[in-house]
């Protein structure tokens, strides 16, 4: 993440507790996360501990709406002839590429994906990832939460290195 993408941030969050600011910039799809902690441990100066626990609770405060009301707001659209024609486009070339292997392993990709530290993977993405594919609530939620967990010490370890944290 860009440096100058969390400097705006921090600046932007200023006026709040530096708890609640790391919150709020782990919730946000731009930078979730791997952005939350570098600036909570960079700027605001807080352990890696305390870093990756708030990271990972902002992180992951957006996981549930969004499993649950992605299909419902599709549907809502689908009556448009446009997003209609998106949806049936977008359903219809991701479920050739599923099949049994999918089935099988879906949910461990998806957890790796979530945790992969990259620019346009993490929470948000595996959100959409899961609906798009069909991967139930019951198995998307604990795939996206182990994702976020591994992401979140990833992400710690590159900001601080390895010897701190052990």
């Amino acid at each position: 993440m860009s440096a100058e993408i969390l400097t705006a941030l921090t600046e932007l969050f200023s006026s709040l507790p530096h708890w609640l600011a790391t919150i709020i910039i782990s919730m946000l799809p731009i930078s979730e996360l791997r952005g939350g902690i570098p600036v909570a441990i960079g700027i605001y100066h807080f352990s890696p501990l305390n870093a990756y626990v708030l990271a990972v609770i902002g992180n992951f405060l957006p996981v549930v709406p969004l499993l649950l009301f992605l299909e419902p707001v599709s549907n809502y659209l689908r009556r448009y002839r446009l997003w209609d024609k998106f949806f049936n486009w977008l359903f219809s070339r991701t479920h050739r590429t599923h099949n049994k292997r999918f089935e099988k392993y879906g949910t461990l990709a998806l957890a790796l994906f979530v945790a992969v530290p990259l620019p346009v993977t993490g929470a948000w993405t595996g959100c959409a990832a899961a609906f798009v594919f069909g991967i139930k609530f019951k198995h998307s939620l604990p795939a996206i939460t182990a994702g976020i967990l591994l992401a979140g010490i990833i992400v710690t370890i590159v900001t601080t290195g390895i010897k701190t944290i052990l």
